[in-house]
């Protein structure tokens, strides 16, 4: 296993091209329940469970990803982590959010975030040999090995390289970016400047009314005016914008709280498997997390073993990670080990024709057995049966549907046993 925090470089050409394919077709996955391409098939289903939610409760949901700097601003590739067959990247670039709801026709809410877009993209290594695992055709959705479908899908006979398959987008997020472009400092420099002009003509015009009869003086005061106002304006938006920062730092404290998670969760789990990942682990945890508030019934969920969530849950219509993960308590007794997490999201609520946006913490309790290496390519939507062999979705199954024997998820992947907010 790798990581590569620092060394920052252009996102290979072929996750380029998938990344912006992704972006481009997300807003219409989640608001028109369009199918999104080189997704994989958690993240898909993932976003048809939230456009089911969304519907369900009467909204409409216009969600546009906006690139900034267009044609100036790729995707720039960050840490990486890799197992036996698979690397995976964080790759991200800048953007801005646009979210409108609707209900009846009625606009009910409507905000523009400029944020940084970041995708974990998987590929196959080069010289591996996947051949035998679990794959979902992104054509038709039945599940396969990798093998049969580069020699054909034996359900809709679409033929596929391994460049169609991989790489993958396996995970995204948004994280507010608190920075300016040059376009923004402009803007925001030239209304502070245009704030202090209004104010200056305002107390002259009080003050001293009749410097307006006579051009000289008119003249003097125009530049007086100018001259005074952009230096105002300048100390005045670079207090401004200190204070942001502060607000912002103390926003965002409890996430430095999170820091030290990965040294002490890495340190038990690489005894399962060298090749474990602290990433691995917190993609797996926002993906269980998603799938159970956005499912409409989370107790019909295989990998669900908790209390019914709370009410509130199910008015969520926009959830996304806020970028960190700590570790409140980590157990082992029986073979099991036990993970208490807090995990930060931004989420957009919506019950009746109100629409409220909140910061916010979740609880999440995590469990998996400690005697069997980690699945890196496990996937609720993609499972087989160790009894007759048959594969199955397991999102909507939590019984084989050819032997009718009960898969035990708790020996291959990690089950949510609690899930609660603030």
């Amino acid at each position: 296993m790798g990581y590569n925090f620092f060394n920052i470089q252009p996102a290979k050409p072929s996750f380029e091209e998938k990344l912006r394919g992704f972006t481009a077709f997300l807003g219409r996955a989640i608001g028109k329940g369009e199918k999104i391409p080189f997704a994989d098939n958690d993240v898909t289903y993932i976003l048809k469970l939230q456009n089911d939610r969304i519907a369900e409760k009467g909204y409409e949901l216009e969600y546009e990803v906006d690139t900034r700097n267009k044609g100036q601003n790729n995707f720039v590739a960050g840490s990486h982590w890799m197992d036996s067959h698979y690397s995976s990247t964080v790759c991200f670039r800048f953007c801005d959010v646009k979210r409108v709801v609707r209900k009846g026709g009625r606009k009910l809410f409507r905000d523009k975030r400029k944020s940084v877009l970041y995708g974990i993209v998987t590929d196959v290594l080069s010289n591996s040999h996947p051949e035998n695992d679990s794959f979902c055709c992104p054509n038709c959705g039945a599940v396969t090995t990798i093998a049969e479908l580069q020699e054909g899908c034996p359900y809709c006979s679409t033929m596929y390289k391994m460049d169609d398959l991989f790489p993958r987008i396996t995970d995204y997020y948004f994280l507010d970016d608190g920075g300016l472009d040059k376009d923004g400092f402009k803007k925001g420099f030239f209304s502070f400047m245009g704030l202090w002009m209004i104010i200056f003509l305002v107390i002259t015009c009080i003050v001293n009314p009749e410097s307006f009869k006579n051009i000289f003086t008119l003249i003097g005061l125009i530049f007086g005016l100018f001259f005074g106002s952009a230096v105002l304006g300048y100390f005045t938006f670079s207090i401004f914008l200190l204070f942001r920062t502060i607000v912002m730092a103390v926003l965002s404290a409890g996430k430095m709280g999170t820091a030290g998670s990965r040294m002490r969760f890495e340190a038990r789990m690489k005894k399962v498997s060298p090749e474990f990942s602290f990433e691995y682990f917190t993609s797996k945890a926002i993906s269980l997390i998603k799938t159970a508030v956005y499912s409409k019934d989370e107790g019909e969920l295989l990998f669900y073993k908790g209390e019914p969530l709370p009410s509130s849950m199910k008015h969520i219509i926009d959830l996304n990670y806020g970028g960190a993960l700590g570790l409140n308590r980590f157990k082992e007794k029986d073979g099991i080990v036990t993970v208490e997490t807090r995990a930060f999201f931004d989420v957009l609520y919506a019950k009746d024709k109100r629409v409220r946006f909140k910061h916010q913490i979740f609880y999440a309790k995590f469990q998996r057995r400690v005697d069997i290496p980690v699945d890196f390519n496990f996937s609720m939507t993609r499972i087989c049966c160790p009894t007759c062999g048959s594969s199955f979705d397991a999102t909507k199954n939590k019984f084989c549907p050819s032997c009718g024997h009960e898969y035990e998820i708790i020996s291959n992947d990690w089950v949510l046993v609690e899930l609660r907010t603030e």
